[in-house]
């Protein structure tokens, strides 16, 4: 009971602190994307052009945040402010849950601790002040990861372990939905929702068919394309335009060497000295980013490691883009726990015997103090020597996995084969 107790005063006392930075983040950036999306979806909902007024929205999120035109501008940007924190909280639950359960931590001592420590890094703090919805695409598809690890749990469990398998419809009205949970059926829907809501997520359609995981991928295609598709159905013209007016204009939020892209295609505009990349040497180094994200991604998945596949997904996504502000940057946040996580497994590593390592997993710890700090300074000190594309690019090119920590497919029993050497050794060996 006291406990029960103790974690209701701190349920209170973390959203009363949630709720005072939201607000001084809000008053701080003055959400002037959302203001902009605002007033344009006012004047598409009275007969006026959708993309006339400088939004960038697909025409999925436009036709799910019609409903806010209704609304004032400041209730808008607190309802999307708290469904972000939300999403971020439940987003932690899923990722720094289990680290903390595997130290025999307090699961949720942990998810406090760094939905607090999140608040403070500037890509969530981008996402709440300008009126983003990054923040849910994490959530979307960290959903998915959670699906793919309880897909493989199921099919381990009927592999090997005795009784009903989890498949069976389950009994009384939630027997579907029990079943749907414990299979981890809705792998996919999550990317699919996302990719529909923002073209990047698209990227995790491609390493779902990369490691071969054909039922996530081909749930993840057939989501985006029903609800691109609903989205053409219900606003025809304004699909069209923005095919026309936007998808085919990457600078529409500005140059693409502005300080606040912190993408390679920013980072080389600025090395140049220009507004914009030479498109032959951005595409040149943008498809190898993409293949060594892609390699290492599948190489983390084939080790058993699906959440730090998909964070280097996240990560290469961000760094190959044409353009990335701070808040599209929230993919940071998983590889920071990781590198955490590989800290204290290179030091719990040490009590074994026979491997003393007096600083076992200083580098990761290093790195992940470093990479947190440098994401908690304000933008005006980092962006101008490019410090956020460097990080992102060096986190994609050398963030470690952790073997089995979270395996999406079930091992494969494979019978013990005794081999004879072609050499025979001593007698008795």
């Amino acid at each position: 009971m006291e406990r029960v107790r103790t974690k209701s005063v701190l349920i209170g006392l973390g959203g009363l602190v949630a709720l005072l930075a939201i607000g001084f983040i809000l008053q701080s950036y003055g959400v002037p994307a959302l203001a902009v999306d605002h007033a344009a979806l006012r004047g598409w909902l009275t007969g006026g052009d959708l993309y006339g007024s400088g939004t960038g929205r697909p025409p999925v999120t436009a036709i799910l945040l019609a409903p806010a035109a209704f609304l004032p501008l400041p209730a808008v940007a607190w309802l999307l402010a708290l469904t972000g924190v939300t999403a971020l909280v439940l987003t932690l639950v899923a990722l720094a849950g289990p680290v903390a359960r595997r130290y025999g931590r307090s699961r949720f001592a942990a998810v406090l601790t760094a939905a607090a420590l999140a608040l403070l890094t500037e890509p969530v703090r981008a996402v709440l002040g300008l009126g983003h919805l990054d923040l849910l695409l994490l959530c979307l598809i960290t959903a998915d990861v959670v699906a793919l690890r309880r897909s493989a749990w199921a099919q381990r469990r009927a592999a090997w372990w005795p009784g009903p398998p989890a498949s069976r419809p389950g009994g009384g009205r939630l027997g579907p939905l029990r079943r749907v949970w414990a299979t981890g059926a809705w792998a996919g829907v999550g990317t699919g929702v996302a990719t529909a809501v923002a073209l990047g997520p698209a990227l995790f359609i491609a390493y779902l068919a990369v490691t071969r995981q054909w039922r996530a991928a081909v749930t993840a295609t057939g989501t985006a394309a029903t609800l691109m598709l609903g989205g053409l159905l219900i606003a025809p013209g304004a699909t069209g335009a923005w095919f026309s007016t936007v998808l085919f204009q990457v600078d529409r939020s500005g140059p693409v060497g502005d300080p606040a892209n912190q993408s390679l295609a920013g980072l080389l505009a600025r090395l140049y000295d220009s507004s914009s990349t030479p498109v032959l040497v951005w595409l040149s180094f943008a498809v190898l980013l993409l293949a060594v994200g892609l390699i290492r991604a599948r190489a983390a998945h084939t080790d058993g490691d699906e959440i730090a596949a998909f964070t280097l997904v996240g990560l290469t996504a961000a760094a190959a883009a044409p353009v990335s502000p701070s808040h599209k940057l929230v993919w940071v946040l998983p590889a920071v726990l990781i590198l955490i996580d590989a800290a204290a497994r290179s030091r719990l590593a040490t009590r074994r015997p026979g491997r003393p390592r007096r600083f076992a997993g200083l580098g990761y710890a290093t790195a992940a103090a470093g990479t947190y700090a440098l994401f908690t300074l304000p933008p005006q000190w980092t962006e101008s020597w490019n410090a956020y594309a460097f990080a992102v690019i060096v986190l994609m090119n050398a963030l470690p996995w952790r073997p089995g920590v979270a395996p999406a497919t079930p091992p494969v029993r494979r019978p013990v084969v005794r081999r004879i050497p072609a050499i025979p050794g001593p007698r008795g060996s």
